[in-house]
C-alpha cells in the first residue's frame, strides 16, 4: 500500500522486512492494521514494505514478499517496524545499520520484531534501555549487548523503542499500539476478528512450551512442565521434579501418560534435545557448550541421545544444515 499524500489522521508505518524472516511475524504486523482499518471504516494505518536492497524478501517458508522500495535514510513516518530472522549479518550489513541509526530520529516509534531487536542493539539505539528477544536467543542477546537490560517479557516498550519476542507477542504488541492510539474498543474489535481471546500483557513471560488451556485444565502438569523449562541445563530427577511440583512421582507419571501419552522422563529429555537442536542448527556454539547448556555432562551421551532423536550426530547435523 502506497502512502496517500492527502492522508492526515492515520498513522504512517514503514515495515522493513529482511530475508529469512517468519511469515507469521509479518502477518502479525500487517493483519492487525488491516483489521483496524476495516473495523474503523477508514484508514487508521497506511504502510509501506521496504527491504534492505529493494528486492523481494524471501521468507523462511519460501514465499517471496514484494516490497515498495529500498530502506534508506529517506524513510519517514510515525512507526518504523524492523522484522528480522536468520543470518542477519548476511542480510543487514553496515550500510543498513547506518541507515537505521540515521532515520530512527524520524519516527515516533522504532520496533525490532523477532530478530529485529538485534539490529536495534547493534545500532546502539537501545543502549541503556530495556529490550527483549525471542526466548531461544535471550541468553545470547544479553551476553552480546551488556549495555541493554534484557527481560524475558513478551514485548517491551521503552520510550520510542519497542521490541517483541516472536510472532504471537508481536500480535500483542500491535494490539497495544492500536489500544494506545485509537482506544480499547478498536483493539478489542481487532482481537475479535481473529478470535484472539488470550490477549497478553507486555510483561507476561515468554514460555518455552505453549500450554494453552492446559494451565487451567491441569495446573499441576503445567507446573511440572514449567519447572522442566527452567532446569534444562541442570535437569532434576523425576522424583525431585515431582517433589518441587508438589505431587508424588506416581501422580506425575499418571498425569503425563494421560495428557501427553509419554513419561515425564522422556518428555524432559525431548525438551532438552529440542533446545540442543536449535543451538546446533542456529548458532556457532561448540558442541561441548551445547551439551552443557542442554544438561549433558558427557559429550558422548549427548551425541548418542541427539543421534537417536534426529538420526545424525550433532556435528553431522550442523554440517548438513550449513
Amino acid at each position: 500500500m502506497s502512502f496517500n499524500k492527502n492522508f492526515i489522521r492515520g498513522l504512517k508505518v514503514v515495515i522493513v522486512i529482511l530475508p529469512e524472516s517468519s511469515i507469521m511475524s509479518l502477518a502479525s504486523v500487517l493483519d492487525p492494521m488491516r483489521a483496524a482499518n476495516r473495523v474503523a471504516g477508514r484508514a487508521l494505518f497506511e504502510w509501506q514494505i521496504l527491504s534492505a536492497d529493494g528486492l523481494p524478501a524471501l521468507l523462511t517458508c519460501g514465499v517471496p514478499i514484494a516490497v515498495d522500495g529500498v530502506f534508506s535514510t529517506r524513510a519517514e513516518g510515525d512507526f518504523l517496524l524492523v522484522i528480522g530472522g536468520f543470518n542477519l549479518e548476511r542480510h543487514a550489513g553496515k550500510p543498513f545499520i547506518a541507515a537505521l541509526q540515521a532515520c530512527a530520529r524520524q519516527f515516533s516509534v522504532v520496533a525490532g520484531i523477532e530478530s529485529g531487536c538485534w539490529l536495534l542493539a547493534r545500532s546502539g539505539l537501545v543502549n541503556g534501555r530495556t529490550a527483549t528477544a525471542h526466548w531461544e536467543e535471550l541468553e545470547d542477546f544479553a551476553l552480546a549487548f551488556p549495555d541493554v537490560s534484557v527481560r524475558a517479557d513478551r514485548f517491551v516498550t521503552d520510550g520510542k523503542f519497542w521490541t517483541s519476542g516472536g510472532a504471537s507477542p508481536t500480535f500483542d504488541m500491535m494490539l497495544h499500539m492500536i489500544r494506545q492510539r485509537f482506544g480499547s474498543a478498536v483493539a478489542l474489535d481487532v482481537a475479535s476478528i481473529f478470535v484472539y481471546d488470550e490477549t497478553h500483557a507486555a510483561t507476561d513471560a515468554q514460555p518455552l512450551v505453549s500450554l494453552g488451556r492446559m494451565e487451567a485444565l491441569d495446573p499441576e502438569l503445567a507446573r511440572a512442565i514449567r519447572l522442566m523449562e527452567r532446569t534444562l541445563d541442570r535437569p532434576l530427577s523425576i522424583a525431585a521434579l515431582a517433589l518441587r511440583a508438589g505431587q508424588s512421582q506416581r501422580k506425575l507419571e499418571l498425569r503425563f501418560a494421560k495428557a501427553l501419552g509419554i513419561s515425564p522422563g522422556l518428555y524432559y529429555l525431548r525438551l532438552r534435545l529440542q533446545a540442543a537442536h536449535r543451538l546446533v542448527s542456529d548458532t556457532q556454539l561448540s558442541i561441548r557448550e551445547i551439551a552443557l547448556r542442554s544438561g549433558f555432562d558427557s559429550l558422548s551421551s549427548f551425541s548418542r541421545a541427539f543421534k537417536h532423536q534426529y538420526g545424525e550426530s550433532p556435528l553431522k547435523w550442523r554440517k548438513g544444515s550449513r
